[in-house]
């Protein structure tokens, strides 16, 4: 049985209200004039209804952030009043569930229910288990964010605008307040912070093999068994190679864009991109995959220094491949600094220098030690 089979069903009278689309900083763009005023109508004319679109929200230890994120996704918005959302939760220690249980007073389209597995991939499988008959398209949204007006309706009509779509991926648009969180924020949306990800800070919608992940069609999400609850990272990387061995499609559309707030320190940045590393390396044997060569770079950057530093004591010239990989870091301090206009922006080389390194040992050590 739907986790919702007991909700009232909803009529077309919301169906024909205009989705948004989103600038770079989250905000609604005018639906007037251009482009983006074709884009606005072909949306309008895909027609979602509220009773098709589930919302999942994975959860644990969110309880500074899990009501802001509910509300940005139904406040003043009768449509998405009607949509289904569920809270998985992996078992939070802090306030999380209470609040959730508190706000569904309010939203009586809300539900929690429990993730025993706890980590991402197990909580977005529960909740598409509980889909209802009705339900089409599920949109996933992060505990941890707040949400431009209309972005839940944007991606599900997104979809139904491409019927070839199994996926929908934005744009992420990396953010930060402090200096170091300015100056990360301005290298990851570079080719060499990156490595020119479609999905990080791009401007060019189309069909690609791998995006941030914003919506599926719940037929093709549950024909290819979902996403593999082993993998605590890069579970949606892994998704979307299945996807394209199944002859499915993901569509990347850059008119849905969200502000993505970088790490706050050089500590907890490594360590996010440590496990991201881990996590590619796990696609990568499970399904034999070649490495491209913008993952291939932060391994060997970790293979020349390691080897750079343990051969110098001995052959001194052996350090220059570490002089280098510094002096790179060196050029991207310069270039922050200078387009950001601000000293912050000389944090960039070390923030790239942590993702980079992070990553590659991350890497080195899932398919050292599997």
């Amino acid at each position: 049985m739907s986790l919702f089979s007991d909700l009232p069903m909803f009529g077309p009278g919301l169906g024909n209200a205009p989705a948004r689309l989103f600038a770079p900083n989250g905000t609604g763009l005018a639906m007037n004039g251009g482009a983006h005023a074709n884009q606005a109508s072909t949306y309008r004319a895909a027609q979602v209804q509220p009773a098709e679109v589930m919302v999942g929200i994975p959860a644990l230890n969110e309880a500074d952030h899990i009501e802001p994120c509910l509300m940005s996704l139904t406040d003043d918005d009768p449509w998405m009043q009607q949509v289904a959302i569920v809270v998985a939760d992996g078992g939070s220690s802090d306030t999380t569930r209470k609040i959730v249980r508190r706000l569904t007073a309010r939203l009586p389209n809300l539900r929690l229910i429990d993730n025993p597995e706890r980590l991402q991939s197990a909580a977005l499988n529960a909740i598409a288990a509980g889909a209802g008959p009705r339900h089409r398209y599920l949109v996933r949204c992060d505990a941890h964010a707040a949400y431009p007006p209309g972005y839940v309706r944007a991606v599900a009509e997104s979809l139904a605008l491409r019927p070839e779509a199994a996926s929908v991926g934005t744009v992420m648009d990396a953010v930060g307040d402090g200096c170091f969180q300015r100056a990360a924020a301005w290298v990851v949306d570079t080719p060499l912070g990156s490595g020119n990800s479609a999905h990080r800070g791009g401007s060019t919608s189309g069909w690609i093999d791998h995006a941030h992940h914003a919506g599926f069609r719940l037929e093709w999400f549950r024909a290819i068994g979902g996403y593999d609850p082993a993998f605590p990272h890069n579970e949606d990387a892994e998704l979307d190679h299945r996807l394209g061995l199944a002859g499915q499609k993901i569509w990347l559309d850059a008119d849905i864009r969200l502000n993505y707030r970088m790490r706050p320190t050089m500590r907890k940045l490594g360590k996010q991109y440590w496990s991201y590393g881990r996590g590619r390396a796990r696609t990568v044997l499970k399904h034999r995959l070649r490495p491209r060569l913008r993952q291939l770079f932060p391994v060997l950057a970790v293979l020349a220094i390691a080897t750079s530093l343990g051969v110098g004591a001995i052959y001194p010239p052996a350090l220059l491949l570490t002089a280098s990989y510094v002096a790179l870091m060196a050029a991207v301090s310069i270039a922050g600094a200078l387009a950001m206009r601000s000293a912050c922006g000389l944090w960039a080389g070390p923030a790239m220098g942590a993702m980079h390194l992070a990553w590659g040992a991350g890497f080195l050590r899932q398919v050292v030690l599997r």
